[in-house]
């Protein structure tokens, strides 16, 4: 996701270092990421017209659970120049908080979350906001994103999500994610219908000191509820690289 932004030298040296910087007794953690995947998926839609997308960005996060972030990538939305979503970068913006709850096992992360689409020359606006709320227990996640305008002036959104990991060994999991998107006026978003629902099921590997990640993305639209668009909805296999700074 992230373009990395140029960093305070103390910072650049950590974050390359993958390391722990302490400033006024309080300990921040920087961490950064990149990766290249065969198509970006965003909640079972692509991103980059079913096409190789490069990402990456990098998270400060403080001892008190408060953390900031920003992440980029490449995208293709020239499927429909003529409204002018044509940008070819996205980047997020994020905060949030995220803590064990003593020793339940039960972890809380809640957030702000903002979506930019640099070079967007629509009359409709790309750009759009998310507050944010997820829950983890063991290996499961669940939570929700709500937008009171979603991309492109659809309107109010809800997103419900649910992801599962098995580890089936030291350097192999298997995941699962089931989500639905639930818009409060969808005419601008899709073409038929004011929901959808998207899934994966993926292979991650950890060699090398990269992670290796192959799975099959997918969602219940067709071609006729996404404006006639199939190989950006249809399933799919995507195949990820991804490391760690």
């Amino acid at each position: 996701m992230l373009i990395k932004k140029m960093l305070p030298a103390a910072m650049a040296t950590a974050l390359l270092a993958g390391g722990v910087v302490n400033q006024a007794q309080a300990e921040v953690e920087i961490s950064g990421n990149v990766a290249l995947t065969s198509d970006y998926r965003f909640r079972g839609i692509s991103q980059s017209n079913d096409d190789i997308a490069v990402q990456g960005g990098f998270d400060v996060a403080f001892d008190n659970g408060i953390y900031i972030g920003t992440w980029g990538s490449s995208v293709d939305f020239d499927l429909d120049s003529s409204q002018g979503l044509n940008g070819s970068l996205e980047l997020d913006y994020y905060v949030g908080w995220a803590s064990d709850i003593g020793d339940s096992g039960l972890a809380l992360d809640v957030g702000y979350l903002y979506y930019d689409y640099p070079g967007d020359s629509s009359v409709l606006e790309g750009d759009y906001q998310e507050i944010y709320a997820s829950a983890s227990f063991a290996d499961g996640t669940v939570g929700i994103h709500y937008s009171d305008d979603y991309y492109a002036e659809s309107g109010s959104f809800f997103y419900y999500y649910a992801d599962y990991s098995f580890g089936l060994s030291d350097t192999l999991s298997l995941d699962l994610h089931v989500g639905l998107n639930d818009f409060d006026d969808a005419d601008v978003f899709l073409s038929d219908g004011d929901s959808y629902i998207d899934y994966s099921v993926g292979l991650t590997a950890s060699y090398f000191a990269v992670d290796w990640s192959l799975a099959w993305v997918g969602t219940d639209l067709d071609g006729d509820e996404y404006f006639g668009l199939d190989d950006l909805v249809d399933d799919t296999i995507v195949f990820s690289i991804s490391k760690s700074l």
